[in-house]
């Protein structure tokens, strides 16, 4: 369902989002820092913040990980995170940021990252998550058939939401058509999770990659069509891009007990696997005694 929660969209046709988190983290530390330590003497009266950050994800992945870095540096400021509508106003103070400074993007990363977990999210005039809890039979069975990797090559997104929203403005029945089936791909997908149906899993997986590419040729190119062509005959039975796509991560589904071959078919071809579990847990802050 990616692309339908960005505004363009979302506040006119409503949209609609599964997604999951995983876990591989953006950190941050804020220190207060003594200002005789830190800036000139003549400045000695002000209290000086020290704010360090750390992904261990390449940029341009496609995981949403500017977001989480925006959603962790506003937490560092609130200091405290006790509910779910914290972990909301987060999120949406993040989106707003982006927004404000000129990027052309969705909300579902901001969310993703702050709540944790699996869930279903509708965007219009507000965001509803709703958190979904598929069995953790269900959960391990999906760590055991997912297949993530790294292209190589940073996807960017900027000039791809350009061309994507430039032609549904003018009306493109092939975007436009292709936003309503990736919002239609977000309801049946969650049935699936909540079915424990893995064939319609995978199914969903490649509806949405079909949709993606018909958003925009800039999508995929022929680097990301060879790793699918790769990924088919290795075991994969669905598979799609993450984020905007162009580059940065793909994720396959493998039939059962293909993993292992499919990961090393990618591999050969030249892309990172990226091994990864599910977090549950989402936005963390601790505070450390002196």
């Amino acid at each position: 369902g990616g692309w339908t929660d960005v505004n363009i969209f979302a506040k006119g046709a409503g949209g609609a989002v599964v997604n999951a988190a995983i876990n591989h983290y953006v950190t941050g530390k804020l220190e207060t820092v003594d200002a005789e330590d830190s800036i000139p003497a003549r400045t000695t009266e002000r209290e000086g913040l020290s704010v360090e950050y750390h992904s261990d994800l390449p940029s341009g992945s496609g995981l949403g990980t500017s977001s989480a870095l925006n959603v962790v540096w506003l937490s560092l400021v609130k200091s405290q995170i006790v509910s779910d509508d914290d972990r909301a106003q987060i999120a949406e103070l993040a989106y707003q940021l982006e927004e404000m400074i000129g990027i052309l993007g969705g909300k579902q990363d901001q969310y993703g990252s702050a709540f944790g977990g699996f869930n279903s999210m509708t965007f219009g005039e507000k965001v509803e998550v709703e958190r979904l809890n598929p069995t953790s039979e269900f959960a391990q069975e999906l760590e055991s058939r997912l297949v993530l990797c790294y292209t190589g090559k940073p996807r960017l997104s900027g000039n791809i939401h350009e061309n994507v929203w430039g032609a549904f403005r003018r009306g493109v029945p092939e975007t436009v058509n292709a936003l309503y089936a990736l919002r239609e791909c977000a309801v049946h997908i969650r049935t699936a999770l909540l079915d424990v149906d893995m064939g319609a899993f995978a199914d969903i997986m490649s509806q949405n990659w079909k949709n993606q590419k018909a958003l925009d040729p800039s999508v995929t190119n022929a680097q990301i069509e060879t790793l699918f062509q790769i990924a088919e005959e290795a075991g994969s039975i669905g598979g799609k891009a993450c984020g905007a796509g162009g580059g940065g991560c793909l994720l396959f589904c493998a039939a059962k007990g293909c993993q292992s071959a499919l990961s090393d078919a990618l591999s050969l071809a030249g892309a990172r696997v990226i091994p990864f579990q599910f977090d549950f847990t989402g936005l963390q802050v601790k505070r450390e005694n002196a």
